[in-house]
Protein backbone atom coordinates (compact mmCIF):
# COMPACT_ATOMS: atom_id res chain seq x y z
CA UNK A 1 0.00 0.00 0.00
CA UNK A 2 1.47 3.32 -1.04
CA UNK A 3 1.78 6.15 1.44
CA UNK A 4 -0.22 9.32 0.73
CA UNK A 5 1.66 12.06 -1.06
CA UNK A 6 2.35 15.39 0.64
CA UNK A 7 -0.42 17.91 0.19
CA UNK A 8 -3.28 15.44 0.44
CA UNK A 9 -6.11 15.93 2.93
CA UNK A 10 -4.13 13.73 5.30
CA UNK A 11 -1.24 16.20 5.29
CA UNK A 12 0.39 16.10 8.71
CA UNK A 13 -1.14 12.76 9.58
CA UNK A 14 1.00 10.52 7.45
CA UNK A 15 4.29 8.76 7.78
CA UNK A 16 6.06 11.37 5.67
CA UNK A 17 5.58 13.85 8.51
CA UNK A 18 8.46 13.37 11.00
CA UNK A 19 6.23 14.45 13.87
CA UNK A 20 3.55 11.87 13.14
CA UNK A 21 6.18 9.23 12.33
CA UNK A 22 7.67 9.83 15.79
CA UNK A 23 4.28 9.10 17.35
CA UNK A 24 3.84 5.99 15.20
CA UNK A 25 7.24 4.61 16.23
CA UNK A 26 6.61 5.29 19.94
CA UNK A 27 3.07 3.87 19.80
CA UNK A 28 4.25 0.79 17.90
CA UNK A 29 7.00 0.12 20.44
CA UNK A 30 4.58 0.41 23.36
CA UNK A 31 2.04 -1.86 21.66
CA UNK A 32 4.70 -4.47 20.87
CA UNK A 33 5.92 -4.33 24.47
CA UNK A 34 2.38 -4.85 25.77
CA UNK A 35 1.76 -7.77 23.40
CA UNK A 36 5.07 -9.31 24.45
CA UNK A 37 3.74 -9.53 28.01
CA UNK A 38 1.12 -12.06 26.89
CA UNK A 39 3.83 -14.19 25.34
CA UNK A 40 6.03 -13.85 28.41
CA UNK A 41 3.11 -14.96 30.59
CA UNK A 42 2.71 -18.10 28.48
CA UNK A 43 6.46 -18.80 28.58
CA UNK A 44 6.46 -18.51 32.36
CA UNK A 45 3.37 -20.74 32.72
CA UNK A 46 4.93 -23.42 30.51
CA UNK A 47 8.24 -23.21 32.36
CA UNK A 48 6.50 -23.44 35.76
CA UNK A 49 3.85 -25.90 34.57
CA UNK A 50 1.52 -23.83 36.69
CA UNK A 51 0.01 -20.47 37.38
CA UNK A 52 -2.97 -21.41 35.26
CA UNK A 53 -6.29 -19.68 35.92
CA UNK A 54 -9.04 -21.72 34.32
CA UNK A 55 -10.15 -25.22 35.37
CA UNK A 56 -9.96 -26.44 31.77
CA UNK A 57 -6.23 -25.62 31.82
CA UNK A 58 -5.59 -28.68 33.99
CA UNK A 59 -7.07 -31.17 31.57
CA UNK A 60 -4.67 -33.67 30.07
CA UNK A 61 -3.32 -32.43 26.73
CA UNK A 62 -0.06 -32.84 24.80
CA UNK A 63 1.13 -29.59 26.41
CA UNK A 64 0.03 -30.70 29.88
CA UNK A 65 0.55 -34.48 30.03
CA UNK A 66 0.43 -34.64 33.86
CA UNK A 67 -2.31 -32.26 34.99
CA UNK A 68 -2.53 -31.44 38.67
CA UNK A 69 -5.01 -29.20 40.54
CA UNK A 70 -1.98 -27.44 42.07
CA UNK A 71 -1.34 -25.96 38.61
CA UNK A 72 -4.25 -23.59 39.32
CA UNK A 73 -2.48 -22.14 42.35
CA UNK A 74 -0.83 -18.75 41.88
CA UNK A 75 2.78 -18.88 40.73
CA UNK A 76 4.78 -15.75 41.62
CA UNK A 77 6.82 -15.79 38.38
CA UNK A 78 3.63 -15.91 36.32
CA UNK A 79 1.74 -13.46 38.52
CA UNK A 80 4.58 -10.92 38.30
CA UNK A 81 4.20 -10.81 34.51
CA UNK A 82 0.42 -10.58 34.85
CA UNK A 83 0.85 -7.56 37.15
CA UNK A 84 3.19 -5.94 34.64
CA UNK A 85 0.68 -6.61 31.88
CA UNK A 86 -2.19 -5.14 33.92
CA UNK A 87 -0.09 -2.06 34.55
CA UNK A 88 0.52 -1.76 30.81
CA UNK A 89 -3.17 -2.17 30.04
CA UNK A 90 -3.98 0.62 32.52
CA UNK A 91 -1.58 3.08 30.90
CA UNK A 92 -1.43 2.10 27.21
CA UNK A 93 -4.76 3.62 26.10
CA UNK A 94 -3.94 6.94 27.75
CA UNK A 95 -0.62 7.13 25.97
CA UNK A 96 -2.05 6.22 22.58
CA UNK A 97 -4.77 8.87 22.82
CA UNK A 98 -2.72 11.58 24.55
CA UNK A 99 0.22 11.11 22.18
CA UNK A 100 -1.97 11.26 19.09
CA UNK A 101 -3.81 14.35 20.24
CA UNK A 102 -0.55 15.99 21.29
CA UNK A 103 0.94 15.48 17.84
CA UNK A 104 -2.08 17.29 16.39
CA UNK A 105 -0.98 20.42 18.28
CA UNK A 106 2.12 20.54 16.06
CA UNK A 107 4.76 20.78 18.80
CA UNK A 108 8.42 21.04 17.91
CA UNK A 109 9.81 17.77 16.63
CA UNK A 110 12.54 17.70 19.29
CA UNK A 111 10.08 18.21 22.14
CA UNK A 112 7.72 15.56 20.74
CA UNK A 113 10.60 13.10 20.38
CA UNK A 114 11.73 13.77 23.96
CA UNK A 115 8.22 13.27 25.31
CA UNK A 116 7.10 10.32 23.21
CA UNK A 117 10.37 8.42 23.35
CA UNK A 118 10.81 9.46 26.99
CA UNK A 119 7.48 7.82 27.76
CA UNK A 120 8.54 4.64 25.96
CA UNK A 121 11.85 4.61 27.84
CA UNK A 122 10.10 5.12 31.18
CA UNK A 123 7.75 2.19 30.48
CA UNK A 124 10.59 -0.09 29.38
CA UNK A 125 12.62 0.79 32.46
CA UNK A 126 9.51 0.32 34.62
CA UNK A 127 9.12 -3.15 33.08
CA UNK A 128 12.73 -4.04 33.85
CA UNK A 129 12.40 -2.77 37.41
CA UNK A 130 9.21 -4.78 37.93
CA UNK A 131 10.61 -7.89 36.24
CA UNK A 132 13.73 -7.89 38.41
CA UNK A 133 11.83 -7.22 41.64
CA UNK A 134 13.16 -3.74 42.35
CA UNK A 135 11.72 -1.84 45.29
CA UNK A 136 8.47 0.05 44.87
CA UNK A 137 10.23 3.43 45.04
CA UNK A 138 12.15 2.72 41.83
CA UNK A 139 9.03 1.52 39.99
CA UNK A 140 7.07 4.50 41.32
CA UNK A 141 9.72 6.95 40.11
CA UNK A 142 9.68 5.42 36.62
CA UNK A 143 5.86 5.37 36.58
CA UNK A 144 5.86 9.03 37.67
CA UNK A 145 8.09 10.04 34.76
CA UNK A 146 5.62 8.50 32.30
CA UNK A 147 2.65 9.97 34.14
CA UNK A 148 4.12 13.48 34.12
CA UNK A 149 4.75 13.16 30.39
CA UNK A 150 1.11 12.15 29.85
CA UNK A 151 -0.15 15.04 31.97
CA UNK A 152 2.07 17.51 30.10
CA UNK A 153 0.96 16.33 26.66
CA UNK A 154 -2.69 16.31 27.73
CA UNK A 155 -2.57 19.78 29.28
CA UNK A 156 -0.77 21.18 26.23
CA UNK A 157 -3.40 19.62 23.97
CA UNK A 158 -6.20 21.02 26.10
CA UNK A 159 -4.69 24.51 26.09
CA UNK A 160 -4.29 24.46 22.31
CA UNK A 161 -7.85 23.19 21.87
CA UNK A 162 -9.13 26.02 24.11
CA UNK A 163 -7.11 28.54 22.13
CA UNK A 164 -5.00 29.50 25.13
Amino acid sequence: MALPERGTKLDGINLHDPLFATYVVAASLIILKAVAMSWLTVVRMVRAQGGYRSPEDIKKTPLNPAPDPAQLLPNEDVERIRRIQMNDLESLPYFLVAGFLYVLTKPSLLLAQCLLYGYVASRLLHFLAYLTGQIHDIRAMLWTVGSVILVFMTMRTLLVALGA
